[in-house]
């Protein structure tokens, strides 16, 4: 294979940014998929894109489509995920990717029987300010890793019909924007968390409205994760170790951080875009397609899920769609 052909299925408002930025060298968007044919119309003339279709299977089904982008609700992934699989295709989905553990083993077990790639679509896993920050730890800039802190809080409109606040639809502080903070604090713990807490309140559909979470791993690292879907906290990010920490604001598209010495003295790193977030993610996966080098860190994103997974469990809290 000399070029990646894509389609996208689900054509929301991340769909629309998957869209008008994608660009990736040996890589082309060809085909749209929505439940309505007239919006995949709309769609595919709007970016340029020669193929629309009005069902997600004939998409699927394109023998010309090599790669699948799937931007559907979150309970919706898993339907669409194991189509994807079944018919030769591989995958890259919006996050969460995954509602519970039995989605992600479901999945990874079809990707294996039919050969192909399942990735997440989580932009924290390829910036390349955090492969920075990473080489920087490696190399005991900050001494021994001792704590990751994460930050994430929205104000939304409580509106129990809305897809925030839907059990149905995957709502919920945590497949949301919990997600991104639980990979920002998995990417730079030095292995999976074992030890697991945590407190959360309820919205009345029955979905998250805001949690906090308490991790630590075999390497005696702490994390912790702050998440809320009715007021509003800062997207940052704590890297903290023996001899300084790294603040990183606005994290989960970061090209910018600061690290503070223990004498107080600080210093400005920078690397990547903020506006290429999606980009690196396309390219990545791309790449992964074509050369078979592995750029997906979809082991993180197994991690994460087996987070989510415990808390959902603890808060009593089950997002699973019955197909």
């Amino acid at each position: 294979m000399e070029k990646v052909r894509w389609g996208i299925i689900g054509l929301g408002s991340i769909a629309n940014s998957f869209a008008s930025v994608f660009e990736a060298e040996n890589a082309e968007l060809i085909a749209a998929a929505s439940r309505s044919l007239q919006k995949a119309q709309e769609f595919t003339k709007k970016y340029n894109i020669p193929k629309a279709y009005g069902n997600y299977g004939a998409l699927i089904h394109d023998p010309d489509v090599d790669a699948v982008y799937i931007a559907t609700p979150n309970t919706h992934h898993i339907s669409v995920i194991k189509r994807a699989l079944e018919a030769g295709k591989h995958v890259f989905c919006e996050k969460a990717m995954f509602v519970n553990q039995k989605e992600l083993d479901e999945a990874v077990a079809l990707a294996e029987e039919n050969n192909v790639l399942l990735a997440e679509a989580m932009t924290i896993y390829h910036m390349p300010l955090y492969k920075k920050l990473k080489q920087l730890i490696e190399d005991g800039t900050l001494g021994k890793v001792k704590m990751v802190h994460a930050l994430f809080g929205s104000l939304k409109d409580p509106d129990p019909s809305n897809r925030f606040f839907s059990k149905e639809l995957g709502g919920g502080a945590l497949l949301d924007v919990g997600v991104y903070a639980l990979s920002f604090v998995r990417y730079f713990l030095s292995s999976q968390p074992h030890n697991i807490k945590t407190v959360a309140n309820m919205y009345p559909t029955g979905v998250d409205e805001q949690s906090s979470v308490l991790l630590k791993n075999k390497d005696d690292e702490i994390g912790t994760v702050s998440m809320a879907f009715r007021s509003k906290m800062p997207k940052m990010g704590l890297i903290v170790g023996e001899e300084g920490y790294i603040t990183v604001n606005d994290y989960p598209r970061a090209s910018q951080a600061i690290l503070t010495r223990p004498d107080g003295s600080t210093e400005n790193i920078s690397e990547g875009s903020a506006s290429e977030g999606l980009n690196y993610e396309i390219q990545a996966f791309t790449r992964t397609i074509l050369t078979g080098k592995d750029e997906t860190f979809f082991h993180l994103t197994k991690d994460v899920t087996q987070i989510m997974d415990t808390l959902s469990k603890e808060w009593g809290m089950d997002l699973s769609l019955d197909e």
